[in-house]
């Protein structure tokens, strides 16, 4: 069938029954996709293969490593053990305390303690006594690092303060000395 406005143009006819047997032929190969879609479907696949591919390359290449490290770990871990096992207890003890006797602890000595509210601490001024709970005549506290180690007394030497250590608090005294 020819177009009368366009009679130099053949037969669309043919050109239809041309397109229709094109489109069967790749119907014929897969009903459901056009040429176009299968093409793309096959170049996913081949994506999705080589990502697949390279995500199991990758793990075994990490697990291996994971392997490796640990190795060296416990390697090192079986070094440190064994070489304190050769030295010996006696040779290690003395140098194990020479290595903290130059480390510097704050030392400092409590009179006493007392509580105040902040009216009181605001009315403070310079000549102001604060009474504290400790008596006269009692041992002062020692503290080192802010842990009570001692009792001792207060003394004068060469017109300087300086503490007489009378006791070393035990740690079941400690905990006592916490609880008041």
């Amino acid at each position: 069938m020819t177009d009368s406005k366009n009679p130099d143009q053949k037969g669309t006819e043919d050109e239809w029954a041309d397109a229709m047997a094109e489109q069967d032929a790749s119907k014929d190969t897969d009903p459901s996709k056009s040429t176009d879609e299968s093409a793309a479907d096959a170049e996913e696949d081949l994506w999705a293969a080589a990502m697949a591919e390279q995500q199991s390359t990758e793990e075994e290449e990490s697990a291996e490593i994971t392997s490796n490290e640990n190795a060296s770990r416990a390697q090192n871990a079986d070094h440190e053990v064994f070489k304190q096992l050769d030295e010996g207890a006696a040779g290690t003890t003395p140098r194990d305390l020479e290595l903290i006797m130059d480390i510097p602890v704050k030392l400092s000595v409590e009179l006493g303690r007392t509580r105040i509210t902040i009216k009181q601490l605001l009315e403070l001024a310079q000549g102001s006594v604060i009474e504290l709970d400790g008596l006269a005549g009692e041992p002062m506290d020692i503290l080192i690092n802010g842990y009570l180690i001692a009792q001792g007394e207060v003394v004068v030497v060469d017109d300087k303060y300086g503490i007489r250590i009378t006791e070393i608090i035990t740690p079941s005294e400690r905990v006592k000395k916490l609880n008041k």
